[in-house]
């Protein structure tokens, strides 16, 4: 089976795709509505499209709203390098500016929560508020992996794949069989129990496993895990540490699911003390990994309210 042109993820609908150009990289992004910008950053193994349900949602209610190809995904720029915590939030900060927006709401899902709470650490001119889905503060996830390392339950164990993800080539390879099988197996471990029976999950699995298999995604997707295992041994590690360990200035909303198996409710929870002024937090029952997706209305509803303020 031919690998997918990476232009075949520019799936049609009442958004506009076009290509911006940022932090020297070249990034694919989908857009619809006008009002104040909300930039919408999807996690691992995802796309744009993972934001769907939101572009639709989000414009309607007043926002304009843009669904980004993180770098390495998608129909996005995939560099040899460039995946660390740095470059990546360099990445949506210089997204913001060259959308021709002073700041945006940053919304977030898993990576992209922990990028959306790492640009208001360390470019908060640019972030009006930070919304995070199926995530948690890079410190606070950090902590909650390394005091469970020797538990049979907890984080850790959790996210044992960080650890699958280390080894060279296998696990790139892996991604990529059978049509990309190993996506959706990942993301039925991840989800509630609910989302798989529903209508909408074979195509959200059709386009995710499409995704996976436009060259070099495989491969870029596994760099941030890499970055992230790796530099807590180094000293870049130690200084991204330092540099988003104070509370933000933003808002900051939390939506997670009750039954997320992969970033655990209560390492979300333990995301307090990095939350700033008028935050909220709000726990979905019956929910994943997959807030956006599980749980569309609820999720629309909850960010709506927390963006107009209300």
């Amino acid at each position: 089976m031919s690998a997918p042109d990476p232009s075949t993820v520019r799936l049609e609908g009442p958004w506009t795709h076009r290509d911006v150009s940022a932090n020297g990289i070249r990034l694919h992004v989908a857009e619809l509505g006008s009002g104040p910008a909300v930039l919408l950053l999807h996690g691992f193994a995802g796309f744009w499209w993972s934001w769907h349900g939101q572009l639709r949602a989000l414009a309607e209610a007043g926002f304009r709203v843009v669904a980004a190809d993180l770098r390495g995904y998608g129909d996005s720029d995939k560099p040899p390098r460039g995946y660390d915590g740095w470059t990546l939030a360099g990445d949506v900060a210089g997204l913001v500016r060259a959308l021709g927006e002073r700041r945006a709401h940053l919304v977030g899902h898993a990576w992209g929560g922990l990028l959306a709470w790492s640009v208001a650490a360390l470019h908060p001119r640019v972030v009006e508020s930070v919304s995070v889905l199926g995530g948690a503060h890079p410190l606070a996830l950090r902590s909650a992996i390394g005091h469970s390392w020797w538990r049979r339950h907890g984080q850790a164990r959790a996210m044992r794949h960080l650890l699958r993800f280390q080894v060279p080539m296998v696990p790139e390879r892996r991604l990529v069989a059978a049509d990309a099988s190993e996506v959706e197996r990942l993301t039925r471990s991840w989800s509630g129990a609910d989302w798989p029976r529903r209508d909408g999950f074979p195509e959200s699995m059709r386009r995710f496993r499409h995704a996976m298999r436009v060259p070099g995604v495989a491969h870029s997707s596994l760099e941030y895990y890499r970055w992230a295992f790796r530099s807590q041994f180094r000293g870049d590690g130690r200084r991204f540490a330092q540099s988003v360990a104070d509370r933000v200035a933003a808002p900051v909303l939390q939506i997670h699911g009750a039954d997320d198996p992969c970033v655990l409710p209560d390492t979300a929870l333990e995301s307090a003390p990095w939350r700033g002024p008028g935050s909220r937090f709000a726990l979905l029952p019956a929910v994943g990994h997959f807030p956006q997706l599980e749980a569309p209305a609820r999720t629309n509803e909850l960010l709506t309210r927390f963006l107009r303020g209300e």
